[in-house]
């Protein structure tokens, strides 16, 4: 880091007490060091001090300048995204490329999904997001998170095919049945462990040549909440898996709202 020189010291000259004086301007202390002026030295200390200052808070001031992008979407989502063409009362997500590395990579399709307008988008934590393994993932990783604090929250999960079957492009209906993928899938829902007493039910639906496996738990020790409903397909080399939560206060308020929102969802 280049900094202003100080000025030269002055030569010192000495002279026999009983002939000359010291200079003025110097004060001279044993052992004989130059001492500069008082106004100088503290003018330059500040100088100084001031500029080593602006250097350390340069990365805070472009940060301030530059918002991060879950501040940015951490706002209600009726103020950016379009309504349902389906239900107005609901607002349309869409993923693309730019929301999340495994749709960057091409490792995730494009899905979509309704919600109320009042929900949030949340932040991902890097390490739970994909972003430090694409494109080759070997494990399950979170793609998006939406919450309402009076309603419940939802996520997007997606799993590498290759942790469930040993057949490339594989359609969720080679994997096996739907217990048996809840099975392989049920910690992700329920963000710790998976009993299969905790499964109410399960269906198949159809959406063109895609398949979908939906469920419904009811999951009194899950950190994700008490009541889970998920819904999961395959297409191309991963599971995707949908997932709403609530407790059991949000639970009988929020239960159409997250029903008609796991229907929605498609990849």
């Amino acid at each position: 880091m280049a900094t202003a020189p100080f000025p030269p010291i002055p030569s010192i000259v000495t002279h026999s007490s009983s002939t000359s004086k010291p200079p003025q301007n110097l004060s001279l202390s044993p052992p004989f060091r130059a001492q500069f002026p008082n106004s100088r030295t503290q003018q330059q200390t500040t100088l100084r001090r001031d500029f080593l200052r602006g250097v350390a808070l340069l990365p805070l001031l472009l940060d301030l300048k530059m918002p991060s992008s879950s501040v940015a979407k951490e706002i209600e989502v009726g103020s950016y995204l379009p309504p349902s063409p389906s239900d107005p009362s609901f607002v349309l997500f869409k993923a693309s490329p730019k929301d999340t590395p495994a749709l960057r990579a091409g490792n995730v399709q494009p899905y979509q999904f309704i919600l109320p307008p009042t929900w949030k988008q949340t932040r991902v934590a890097n390490i739970l997001s994909g972003n430090y393994c694409q494109p080759k993932c070997a494990e399950p990783w979170i793609e998006v998170k939406f919450e309402d604090e009076k309603q419940g929250k939802i996520q997007v999960v997606a799993s590498p095919l290759i942790r469930l079957t040993n057949k490339p492009n594989a359609t969720i209906e080679d994997i096996g049945s739907p217990e048996k993928l809840i099975a392989s899938l049920g910690p992700f829902v329920t963000g710790n462990t998976y009993d299969p007493d905790e499964l109410l039910q399960s269906s198949l639906e159809k959406r063109g040549d895609q398949t979908y496996y939906k469920y419904e738990l009811e999951t009194p020790f899950a950190l994700t909440g008490s009541h889970n409903l998920a819904k999961a397909t395959a297409k191309g080399n991963t599971v995707v898996l949908f997932v709403a939560s609530a407790n059991d206060k949000q639970w009988p308020a929020s239960e159409k709202i997250l029903k008609a929102m796991l229907d929605s969802f498609q990849v």
